[in-house]
């Protein structure tokens, strides 16, 4: 066993033990073949990836992952095999079983149901079930951005084409993961999103936009996953890089990428995993053995390769030569083996490994997770228009009427136990598959035809309508007569269309029936048109000639039954288009008004504690603070501040849709919170609320100017300081804020405690500059820091220092006095589990002093994590006030560390205070900009 915090087992100094943990391969067939079996024992190979092709149903994946869990415990393997599966839903899922595994949509499909906490649900039951056989490291979640979306072969595979929507739901998705015990691997890095299929000298796509385009779009999904300290793997592309600033010709391969990319920049100290080196191109070009050493120099951790028993073999040579030749160090194959080891850790045991809980758990859990799955495809199917009002069909058309639906003839998708004969019993004439096409599937097993889902799709529309139905497929070869006969037929047609922006010849032919029907119309025939989008949603999301149109984001089964369901009416469908398509569709609700009430404790607490988890999961990195937030956090029961809060709530389910939480204090009115259910964004409900509160705090006697944040509370000190997310400013500026004077503020934070140590000639500058501290508890001595409070600060900020002062169990002040013992600063020190600690989120430990990170490091134990506070330091700007801050920042810190604390956190610092507080080995755990504006400013809402 690895003692990550020392030196490794005597067994990992063998090296041929420690490269077998740097491999992850597969093979081809549902049994134990020996090759692979020869891997584990003989090469001590540490990881397995699993297809579809290894997979049959739950209880074969059971005891196959335990047959090799036992050939690798027998062998002498330290710790369990990582057992790797690509299980996305929608489209791409390596295990299917009617019976115990179900279908979810896309991640495109659950964006569309726009519901982050929707995305985690799913998530964590597919994590749950795959970990009942045996599963503990999922290829997920796709992190990339669809930059040039209609044209990319990912599809409904990603999230979007929105960097701040693909990380909301992605960072959803790997909560997800996580909290049903699975690792978790974002992919693919840098991204998959904008690929170029021209213009490479290899068999590869390639990026062509620069670092900084990057940066601001393709990476934000990343670089939030990573701040999260959640992601415990990165699965690097295979695609080259071609800009002005990096020529590469395989991402994995190039120390750019991966090196300083992804670890020097992004700050990513998690496994990285490089794409299959099996690919053609790079086994031309330079040969498996090169790859691999090259690989690992890269700074990848974990080399896949995933079927070619001869390759594999060719990979492990490569390594071992790598290291004979000097080209990898011992030390640097020591720093992947502790990598590999520490995400085990976090994964699995051999008690879990060697036990998996299979079908037992499957059958007890499915029937949830089966409603989970209906209505999570249900709220993804997207109505993008109607303009003829031709849904639901019942309504539009008559019982003998007839409906005809055409279908094309597509690649298979995985995931049907029904249709699995069909590939074997029927010949399909297709075109040679494109390297665009590669790309778009991947090399994933198939199991699924599309014609045979479609054709049972049409089964159950006509059961659905109790009525004759139509049904003929099409192909490039365009409208034919057998079309032109049924069409002249039926009074409604529906054309089925899957990725028609790459398969343009199901652009023309609906085009071409398109015309057709409004000829036909014109001559006084009813022909009604409805195109349903399987696949892509931007197929015909801009033309407005197809004026109804419905998008289901993938063509299994299950997504097709929602869509008969949506057809008739048995539901309003509610789904709504990705990314920047969704915000340019609900920017025509703008003017909705919700109805605003009072919060009320009794009725709203519970559901505000609901909100305020489903904003955490799907919170941005700099937010995470939201997990120790409560209902209980934002009331202050202080007869000095006025307080009033407000909701936007559904009457009949109780859930809040928004909250807002307002304070008035001494002539300052203030905005302490504002919040918005992820599900319902950019629908007014925001606006309703900010509207609200301004009208209520404008109407106080005596009001002089309004605020925007609030250190106490300290939910919301402001608008989240974060460089890959303007658009929440922008909000606050339609809103009538000024935001070119912000007061910046932050949190500060040291991690570790026990390795601290005050900067070298701290002490002795304070001394000469002859000031003294002292710690001060109980209103009876605080006239002084009072006064000094009321004059330098906020009435908000002096209403914190007299709850600290009253708390003197928990909480003291501490003075910064000049030799004439004049007052220069003031700062409140409070110990673990004070009574601050329930309104500042930061004092809190994420998961209640269980976990979480800082900056990537790694969880520490409980003792460790307990949070000593330093909050509000008030320091007069003086040419003495950098060392004022400092002293009373040491002084905090070491009343910490005697109050047994492993972290201080200091809450609430200027922005003018960070330098010197960087010096002291401080870092910025969260910051917000604070704004202020004269009630004037509202006159128009008052």
């Amino acid at each position: 066993m690895a003692k990550l915090d020392g030196d490794l087992d005597p067994l990992w100094h063998d090296l041929d033990w420690a490269i077998g943990q740097m491999l992850i391969m597969g093979w081809d067939g549902t049994e134990v073949t020996p090759q692979i079996r020869n891997l584990i024992e003989n090469h001590h190979l540490g990881s397995i990836l699993l297809t579809a092709k290894n997979l049959k149903s739950a209880h074969q994946t059971a005891r196959l992952v335990q047959e090799l869990q036992t050939i690798a415990h027998q062998a002498g393997h330290p710790q369990p095999l990582l057992i790797a599966l690509d299980q996305e839903n929608g489209g791409v899922n390596s295990l299917f079983d009617e019976d115990y595994i179900c279908q979810f949509p896309s991640s495109m499909g659950q964006a569309a149901a726009g519901n982050a906490d929707l995305a985690y649900k799913v998530a964590k039951a597919t994590a749950t079930e795959v970990s009942a056989v045996g599963v503990n490291l999922i290829l997920g979640p796709v992190l990339d951005v669809l930059t040039n979306a209609r044209y990319q072969p990912l599809g409904v595979r990603a999230i979007g084409d929105d960097p701040q929507e693909v990380s909301q739901y992605g960072i959803a998705a790997m909560n997800g993961y996580k909290d049903a015990g699975v690792a978790t691997c974002g992919k693919h890095f840098p991204s998959y999103g904008n690929l170029d299929f021209l213009g490479s000298n290899l068999d590869i796509p390639i990026i062509t936009q620069t670092l900084e385009e990057l940066s601001l779009s393709a990476l934000v999904p990343f670089r939030n996953a990573i701040a999260t300290g959640n992601l415990d793997a990165m699965f690097v592309g295979g695609c080259g890089i071609t800009n002005p600033s990096m020529n590469v010709n395989h991402a994995c391969l190039a120390e750019q990428v991966v090196d300083d990319l992804l670890r020097n920049d992004l700050g990513f100290n998690g496994v990285a995993i490089s794409e299959c080196l099996e690919m053609e191109a790079l086994r031309t070009e330079m040969g498996v053995k090169t790859g691999t050493v090259m690989a690992v120099e890269a700074g990848c951790d974990l080399v896949l390769l995933c079927r070619a028993y001869d390759v594999q073999l060719e990979a492990i040579d490569g390594l071992k030569l790598g290291v004979e030749n000097e080209l990898l160090t011992k030390e640097r194959i020591y720093t992947s083996l502790r990598r590999v080891l520490r995400m085990k850790l976090s994964c699995t045991s051999w008690a879990k490994a060697l036990n998996p809980p299979g079908i037992s758990l499957l059958s007890k859990i499915h029937p949830s997770h089966l409603a989970l799955s209906l209505k999570a495809y249900d709220d993804s199917i997207t109505v993008i228009r109607d303009t003829e009002k031709l849904l639901p069909l019942n309504e539009s058309m008559h019982q003998e009427e007839e409906l005809l639906l055409l279908t094309p003839l597509v690649k298979p998708l995985p995931a049907s136990a029904m249709t699995k004969t069909i590939l074997e019993s029927k010949n399909k004439t297709e075109s040679a598959p494109t390297m665009h096409d590669k790309w778009a599937h991947r090399d994933r097993s198939a199991i699924m035809s599309g014609e045979g889902v479609f054709r049972e799709f049409g089964r159950s529309l006509a059961r659905a309508r109790h009525g004759k139905l139509l049904h003929t497929s099409y192909t490039a070869n365009g409208v034919r007569p057998v079309h032109e006969n049924l069409i002249h037929r039926a009074s409604c047609i529906i054309i089925v269309t899957a990725d028609a922006n790459r398969n343009l010849y199901q652009a023309g032919f609906t085009k071409h029936v398109s015309m057709m029907c409004s000829m036909l119309k014109a001559t006084g025939q009813k022909k009604s048109l409805v195109v349903v989008a399987v696949s892509s949603p931007y197929d015909f999301a801009m033309d407005k000639t197809v004026r109804t149109y419905i998008c289901t984001f993938d063509f299994t089964e299950t997504a097709m039954a929602a869509l008969v369901r949506a057809l008739f009416g048995d539901f309003p469908p509610q789904g709504t288009l990705p990314g920047t398509l969704r915000k340019t569709k609900k920017a025509l609700k703008s003017r909705q008004h919700w109805l605003v009430e009072g919060y009320n404790r009794d009725r709203d607490s519970s559901g505000l504690d609901d909100l305020l988890k489903a904003l955490a999961r799907a919170s941005a990195p700099n937010q995470q603070f939201l997990q120790t937030t409560n209902a209980n956090s934002f009331e202050l029961l202080n007869p000095n501040i006025e307080e009033a809060h407000f909701i936007v709530r559904n009457s009949s389910t109780q859930a809040l849709y928004g909250f807002c939480a307002t304070y008035y204090a001494k002539g300052t009115g203030i905005i302490g919170a504002i919040f918005v259910d992820p599900a319902k964004r950019n629908v007014s409900i925001g606006k309703s609320l900010h509207r609200r509160a301004i009208r209520g705090l404008t109407q106080k006697r005596g009001i002089k100017k309004i605020q925007l944040g609030m250190c106490f509370p300290g939910v919301f000190p402001g608008i989240p300081v974060d460089e890959n997310s303007p658009g929440l400013k922008s909000w606050f500026a339609s809103c009538g804020w000024d935001l070119q004077f912000p007061k910046r503020l932050a949190n500060m934070i040291i991690p570790e405690l026990s390795s601290w140590s005050a900067p070298e000639g701290l002490l002795q500058s304070i001394q000469r500059a002859s000031i003294s501290f002292d710690l001060i508890h109980g209103l009876e001595n605080a006239e002084s820091v009072l006064n000094h409070v009321a004059t330098h600060a906020n009435p908000e900020v002096f209403e914190l220092y007299k709850i600290a002062l009253q708390e003197t169990k928990t909480c003291g002040v501490v003075r910064a006095k000049s030799h004439v013992d004049s007052l220069l600063g003031t700062v409140i020190i409070c110990s673990p589990g004070s009574v601050l600690a329930g309104y500042i989120p930061a004092l809190q430990p994420i998961g209640g002093g269980g976990g979480g990170s800082v900056g990537g490091a790694p969880q520490l134990q409980q003792r460790e994590m307990l949070i000593g506070g330093i909050i509000a330091p008030v320091v007069p700007g003086t040419a003495q006030a950098a060392l004022v801050l400092q002293g009373l920042a040491l002084m905090g810190v070491r009343q910490n560390k005697a109050h047994k604390s492993g972290r201080s956190v200091l809450s609430w610092v200027g922005e003018e205070a960070y330098e010197p507080l960087l010096a002291m080995g401080f870092d910025v755990l969260q910051a917000w900009e604070e704004l202020e504006s004269g009630v004037e400013n509202w006159a128009d809402l008052g």
